[in-house]
């Protein structure tokens, strides 16, 4: 049987490298969807809405180019939620100074949504996950180094666990592969939910 065509609607190299070490190879089609349209407040609305508007941004493309065939697009979107405000990626290195001063020594909420479409029955699913993280007490040398460095312009929050900003990270709570942006377990449980199973072998993961 076909492997079922697994399509990340994603820019990120991180979500994709999160599905390449389970076995998983996407196909990445970038939604190039504009995130400051959307204007919500609320945590778990705003990265469920982000990664709706991401999956079926690429839907015309991804149907006319995998017709006929079993597909699935899944968008995801992170947000950092910390003293009940909300962080996504800092537009300047001040910026994200200045959101590291009030993370240091706190924690924060890490939301990520998931939408998971299957082309085939035109039916979807999503889910969110929330994971804590706690930080380090940086230095202000630390975050004035670490915002040289260019990496938390990058990223949702400021940080990144994988990376450099792993030296500034305590511990977490909940899911790890949530706060890279993408949770396997999640995942898992959306592709139950419209019915497919995961068949592993030395040369990757199915999705049947």
């Amino acid at each position: 049987m076909t492997n079922t065509v697994f399509v990340l609607a994603s820019a990120s190299p991180t979500r994709k490298k999160i599905l390449e070490n389970a076995g998983i190879t996407p196909i990445v089609r970038v939604s190039n969807f504009d995130e400051d349209a959307i204007q919500v407040t609320d945590p778990t609305s705003l990265v469920l809405t982000l990664a709706q508007c991401k999956a079926t941004a690429v839907l015309p493309e991804v149907t006319q180019e995998f017709a006929g065939q079993k597909a699935l697009v899944i968008g995801c979107d992170s947000i950092m939620y910390l003293n009940g405000l909300v962080y996504g990626k800092p537009d300047t290195k001040d910026i994200a100074i200045a959101t590291w001063q009030k993370m240091r020594g706190n924690y924060c909420e890490l939301y990520t949504g998931h939408c998971l479409i299957d082309l085939q029955t035109q039916r979807s699913v999503m889910r969110y996950g929330v994971t804590k993280v706690y930080f380090a007490d940086a230095t202000d040398s630390e975050i004035a180094s670490y915002a040289d460095s260019g990496e938390p312009l990058c990223c949702a929050g400021c940080f990144t666990l994988e990376k450099l900003g792993g030296l500034l990270i305590e511990k977490i709570e909940g899911c790890h592969t949530n706060v890279l942006g993408l949770s396997l377990p999640i995942l898992r449980q959306m592709l139950t939910e419209l019915g497919y199973s995961l068949q592993f072998s030395s040369h990757g993961t199915n999705i049947k």
